[in-house]
Formats: C-alpha cells, structure tokens, sequence
C-alpha cells in the first residue's frame, strides 16, 4: 500500500516577512506605531485628540479646511434626512440620485469642462479611467514617481507601460521616440507629487505628448482647489488645462470628503459610465458624501483669500524649517506639502514620535512609498492653520530636531 506524500503548503504571507521584521524592530525599539494613530476626537480642521493628547494637525491633506465648513455640513445633514445614508446600488443601476448629477454639475462647472464622472474613491478614478482608456496593445508613458492607484490602472488595463525619470522632459520623450508609429498613447502626469510636494512642468511635457500624438491624463488630487487662479491645479496655473484630455481629482484633500472624479471635453466621455469596471461594478457614493462634496466644490470657486493664506502658511513653513537647519524635498514652496527628509527610517519614527509627544501629527513615510528609498515627514498645511499655529509648529520642529539630533 503506497502512502501519497503531500507537500507543505507555502505560506502565501512569505512576501510580506521583511516588511514585518522591518515593523517588528521599529516597535522593539520603543517607538508609538506611527500607522496606528487614532484620532478619539477632531476639533477643527487643524486640531484633534490623538492618542489622548490635543494636537495640532499638520498631516491630513484637508489643505482647504472644508471639512468642518458649516454650509458643507448642513448639506450633508439635510441630505441625510431626505435620501437616507446610502445608495445599496451601482451608478448604473439604482445609484445616482439627485446629488450625485449635482456634484457633477458643480465640477463641470468648477473646471469649464463638457463632461464630469464621479467615482467611489479617487484610487477608483485612477483606476477605472486608466485602465479602461489604455488596454492591450496600447502605451502609456508616465512618471517614475506616479501614485500607486496610477500603476495599479496600468497593470489592469494590461498595456504596455514605459516609465519615465521623475520630472524629466528630455527622457520622456525618448521614451515616447520608441513606441511604434500609429499606436494608442496615453501619458500620464500629475500636478503635484504627494511624497515631496513638487510640481510637474506640465507645460513642457504636455506639449511633447502632443508633439507624438498622445492623449493627456494630469492627476490634480494635490493641487485642485489651491493651485492656479481658479484652483484648477497645476494645469490651469500653467496654462494648459485646454490641452489636457482627461484631468483626475479626489474628493479626500481639499474638497474634504471622500470620492474621485474625472472631467474631459473628449466628445465620445459619456460611453466610460457603460464600460468602465470600477464605475459600473461599485455602489456610489452616499447622498451625504456627493451633497457635501457639491457645497464645497462650489465654494472653492470662491476662496481665493484662502488659497492666498495657504500660499503665505506654506512659504513661513519652509522658509522657517530652512532656517533650521532640516533637510526638505524642495528647495522653494511649490504647493501646501512641505516634506522633511530624514536620515534613516529609525531616526524618522523617533522624530515623528517627538513631533506627536510636542502635540503636533505629521505623517511619517518610508519606502517604498517614497521615492529613492528616502523616509520623511510630510507635512501637508491647511487654509486653517492660523499665522501663529505655524509659528507653533516651528517652534515644536526645532525642539524635537534638537531632541532627537536631526539638527
């Protein structure tokens, strides 16, 4: 009677046990787990109870402060009231309810755009759009640095992905040299770099994708509702936004909600809400998130003396943190991220933990979410945040720095 040998399994966590070992040691060192702050309580846009302690918060993206607006939070409430507090149904199906073509109004309108798509999340934007537009045998041509849910449309969509060095003109177009003639090219950028907070000369690169016959797709998630004259993003302060075939937003930063979008003068748009996956396979959005998403939209049309404020916080704060002697991401303010580089992954949690035990929240990153295997802190200002929180925060900076010897 023979006996059937049976192999172990392997174990499907295997790929992941650097990266448990990597937080194993950070936790073995005393460090607070800088990825499992709770926040028991938010004051303000600016403020919260983290860990039990009052703290100012300088890590949350929520760059305009619209989260805690007051006619935002009406619409919401009231919207709740009348719709319910959720949809159970596709877009497709029995998902758009009155807000949602409401809030695709309020952003064709913010953008001057004919056409408007309102995703579940903005990752899902990247996604469907991406992936839907370029498929097989296609090309798309992006930036080495490119947002992950920007990679993650790539590989579904299955085309032939060509990188290019971050910010570079002169290799973007060698690569776009190379793809054969008459083949569907899509590039992608973004206005404003989320780990660093640097922008993209899109005025440059725009006019090379078209030089070889390339669509355009410009990630404004970052910049929307703070950079250009309007808050177009980094397009419109360029002044190329008329040349971009398809712009993607969030509603996670300055619109202060939760959602995606993606606006586009493109003639044939419409036909995406019949053959985009992550729009036709996903519930839309609740009636209190797009009501609240459309209030605040239309009024960033508006805040011009906000993005005004928000310009002066971001120049005090990199010019202070210059001062001090830490390292940034960017030799000049270039958007409401001010990134401060630190040494080494271990150095960097300890400063992050000084930052919090000070009272103030920034986010700490590691590879390899960030490029050249850098750690740094992010910091990402608020129209809110008044001239003396700033000053506050430097004041925090230099005594943690000092305390933990980055400066």
């Amino acid at each position: 009677m023979s006996e059937t040998m049976t192999a172990a399994a392997p174990d499907l966590f295997a790929k992941f046990d650097e990266i448990i070992q990597i937080r194993e040691n950070l936790l073995a060192s005393g460090v607070e787990d800088p990825f499992s702050l709770v926040m028991e309580k938010v004051l303000s846009p600016t403020r919260a109870i983290c860990n039990g302690r009052d703290t100012i918060l300088l890590g949350t993206y929520n760059y305009m402060g619209m989260t805690f607006d007051p006619d935002v939070i009406a619409a919401g409430k009231d919207a709740l009231d009348q719709f319910g507090s959720g949809t159970t149904g596709s877009r497709v199906l029995n998902g758009t309810y009155q807000g949602h073509r409401e809030v695709e109004d309020a952003l064709r309108e913010f953008y001057a755009m004919d056409h408007a798509m309102v995703f579940s999340t903005g990752y899902q934007a990247n996604l469907g759009i991406i992936s839907t537009i370029a498929g097989k045998g296609d090309y798309i041509v992006l930036d080495i640095d490119s947002h992950a849910s920007i990679w993650d449309g790539c590989a579904m969509g299955k085309a032939e992905v060509v990188p290019f060095k971050h910010n570079d003109i002169e290799a973007m177009e060698k690569r776009l040299k190379r793809i054969p003639e008459g083949a569907g090219i899509l590039v992608v950028l973004e206005g404003v770099y989320s780990m660093l907070g640097d922008v993209a000369p899109l005025k440059e690169m725009v006019a090379v994708a078209k030089k070889y016959g390339a669509m355009v797709l410009v990630d404004e998630a970052h910049s929307m509702g703070f950079i250009g004259e309007h808050g177009r993003g980094v397009a419109e302060d360029q002044g190329v936004l008329d040349q971009v075939d398809f712009v993607i937003g969030t509603f996670s930063k300055s619109v202060g909600t939760v959602g995606g979008f993606c606006v586009s003068n493109h003639p044939k748009f419409e036909i995406m809400r019949l053959v985009c996956r992550p729009y036709v396979f996903t519930a839309s959005l609740p009636p209190s998130v797009v009501a609240t998403a459309a209030t605040s939209v239309r009024k960033l049309m508006h805040a011009g003396n906000k993005r005004a404020h928000l310009w002066e916080n971001s120049r005090r704060l990199h010019g202070g943190l210059t001062e001090l002697g830490f390292t940034l991401g960017t030799s000049e303010p270039q958007s409401a991220i001010v990134a401060v580089i630190m040494p080494d992954l271990q150095r960097g949690a300890s400063m992050w933990e000084a930052l919090l035990h000070e009272g103030l929240y920034v986010n700490l990153a590691r590879p390899p979410a960030t490029p050249a295997n850098m750690t740094l802190l992010r910091c990402s200002l608020c129209a809110e945040h008044s001239s003396e929180e700033v000053e506050t925060i430097l004041g925090m900076f230099e005594r943690a720095g000092k305390a933990v010897g980055i400066i």
